[in-house]
């Protein structure tokens, strides 16, 4: 991927998509100036593309972007200053697979099961589950279906939702592409077109995030598989995305994280592995809990305006979070004033005078599953810091926290670090000014 040869911009919109995939072989836009602003329009992740046999993975993200002065070994961080449902609803739920309509991977390798069209071109023809039909030869062709599902509608200015009935449904998906608010360039059919209400009169709170927002991998990948947990189907498969697991792991940069704190507010710092970082986001979910324990969430259209900065030098294997107060686990949340002068106080009675000035910090693990996610973000956690390993797993004990983000595995883990390594590391002034820290 060689370098765009134009001038840098200051600030950037990016309305073009990339068809599931994230990689070396995308085209980038810009170059948009270290401390730029960018700004995209994204359509939902998840349901849409999978239900979209012509997709090679399982969301719709945005054209990477090249970040001038970005070098292989840097990092980017990326502060989100504004993001926005513009879906006005959308639906969700369990999945099951169809068995013969995919190879090894229904979000990656599908086909037509009566002509047997590789990626075939398809039409909604209707509602309901047998609505995708093949351009080829007509026959219904989804590779998915929902187990139980719900249909949800949107107050993004109150932000609140509920979901509806049937009859609300139905209504819904004759107009799917207008209630998804899908981007003029998206490629996906809207999953309104399904129309599955299994849940109806259901409120609940939204707070949109981005589930995947990062860097672009150093080869070609389904975007919904640049992570550890949803990327092991990679290794060994019978597509062309096939690999092993060290070219996986070497290749990745955990962009898919679903994790519901990076959110407007937050800044998610990631690492940079080919030339111009390629910084690319998607998959907006309307709400969703720690887990994602339904494996699917509210995916909806969104605007998100970010803020990117070069660090140089500093090398990662996947992304620091920099999360908002509000979602800082309370172990790991600064001291106010009044509680560092008690502190003080402490110390003073038993001989302690020396106190370390600390600052809260977030190592995104990712793995096969919860463990192997944990252990794999302490080892990141102390390998980017040089604390000693035993270290990490006590600070992170009694200053911090481990939390779920995605079953089956991806996980934060949080603690308080020094502000010294913080410094050391190029992120210190960062961390004082999300956290007001003197």
């Amino acid at each position: 991927m060689s370098a765009p040869i134009q001038l840098s911009v200051e600030r950037l919109h990016v309305n073009q998509y990339t068809n599931g995939l994230i990689g070396p072989g995308q085209t980038m836009r810009g170059p948009l100036a270290d401390g730029g602003t960018l700004v995209t329009g994204t359509p939902p992740g998840c349901w849409g593309p999978m239900i979209t046999p012509s997709f090679e993975g399982g969301h719709e993200v945005t054209q990477p972007v090249y970040i001038e002065g970005a070098e292989v070994g840097d990092a980017v961080a990326i502060k989100i200053k504004r993001m926005q449902v513009t879906s006005h609803a959308t639906s969700s739920g369990v999945m099951s697979f169809v068995e013969g309509r995919y190879h090894g991977d229904p979000f990656v390798a599908k086909y037509c099961s009566q002509c047997g069209t590789e990626h075939p071109a398809s039409h909604v023809e209707g509602i309901g589950e047998e609505a995708i039909r093949c351009n080829h030869c007509g026959a219904e062709v989804s590779a998915f279906r929902f187990s139980h599902g719900y249909v949800i509608v949107f107050d993004a200015e109150h932000q609140v939702s509920l979901t509806v009935n049937q009859d609300v449904a139905d209504r819904l998906a004759g107009k799917a592409s207008q209630m998804s608010a899908l981007p003029e360039m998206a490629a996906q059919h809207s999953i309104l077109s399904l129309a599955r209400a299994d849940m109806p009169g259901v409120a609940a709170h939204m707070r949109p995030f981005l589930g995947n927002i990062g860097t672009t991998p150093s080869r070609d990948l389904p975007d919904s598989h640049n992570c550890a947990d949803f990327g092991q189907y990679l290794i060994g498969a019978p597509h062309r995305f096939g690999m092993t697991r060290e070219e996986l792991h070497a290749a990745k940069t955990d962009g898919h994280m679903d994790t519901n704190s990076i959110r407007e507010g937050c800044v998610l710092i990631c690492p940079v592995k080919v030339p111009g970082a390629g910084v690319y986001m998607g998959d907006m979910h309307a709400q969703q809990g720690n887990g994602e324990i339904a494996g699917h969430a509210t995916d909806c259209s969104g605007e998100t305006e970010v803020q990117v900065h070069v660090i140089k030098g500093l090398t990662l294997e996947g992304p620091i979070l920099l999360q908002n107060l509000d979602d800082l686990p309370p172990m790991a949340r600064p001291m106010n004033a009044e509680k560092l002068r008690h502190v003080r106080e402490l110390g003073a009675r038993w001989g302690q005078h020396d106190i370390q000035a600390t600052g809260p910090i977030t190592f995104i693990g990712s793995g096969e599953n919860l463990n192997v996610a944990v252990e794999n973000g302490l080892h990141r956690a102390a390998a980017v810091t040089g604390l000693p390993y035993d270290e990490v797993l006590n600070r992170a004990t009694i200053n911090g926290s481990i939390d779920i983000s995605r079953l089956p595995g991806t996980v934060r883990v949080t603690f308080l670090c020094p502000m010294d390594v913080l410094d050391r590391l190029g992120i210190g002034d960062l961390v004082r000014e999300k956290y007001d820290l003197a």
